[in-house]
């Protein structure tokens, strides 16, 4: 307890797995999982692979939900279905609206063919402006970012370089660990 600043929360850009752009989805999955094997002091496992150009800057990230997008490529031309809610649209719309479009009707049939095509550059989520905050920025800033965003992460910057990357999870552990403590 007592992280102030970003770069005391971040996880540096060396425990990170990052693939090639032109890696495979199967081969961003086999990064992840090694990743997730190695040994850590942090509570939560990495949910995402960053991906990198072949001189080694970083590009964009693909997540556990990027993964689960990429298996049915029609999720894209709808949009963030999230909004719908906004609009006073519920659960049931989103139902009418898959079956019309016929998305998730077999999405797993050649699940291995499908990991092997699908390249990472065509799934990854290429960061805005908003998803990056410089090292030396307070925890108030990046909660600010991650909430309005909202983001499961921020890419951490010194200067133009990338070197960490702040987790949604380890901000809450922070935030929490400190509400725990006071007294009531």
């Amino acid at each position: 307890m007592g992280a102030d600043t970003v770069k005391d929360l971040m996880v540096p850009i060396e425990e990170y797995a990052c693939v090639s752009e032109e890696a495979t989805l199967y081969e961003a999955v086999l990064a992840l999982e090694e990743a997730q094997k190695r040994p850590t002091k942090r509570a939560y496992k990495h949910r995402a692979v960053l991906v990198c150009t072949a001189s080694g800057k970083i590009v964009g990230k693909v997540s556990q939900l990027d993964v689960l997008r990429a298996l049915e490529p029609k999720f894209k031309s709808l949009g963030d279905v999230g909004l719908l809610g906004r609009f006073g649209l519920g659960p049931d719309v989103v139902k009418i609206i898959t079956k019309e479009m016929s998305i998730l009707e077999k999405p797993l049939d050649d699940l291995c063919k499908k990991a092997a095509r699908i390249r990472v550059r065509d799934i990854m989520h290429s960061p805005s402006t908003g998803e990056f905050v410089p090292e030396t920025a307070s925890l108030n800033e990046a909660i600010q970012l991650l909430v309005l965003g909202p983001h499961q992460s921020l890419l951490v910057t010194r200067g133009d370089t990338i070197v960490g990357v702040l987790r949604l999870t380890d901000v809450y552990t922070e935030i929490s660990e400190r509400i725990k403590a006071c007294p009531l």
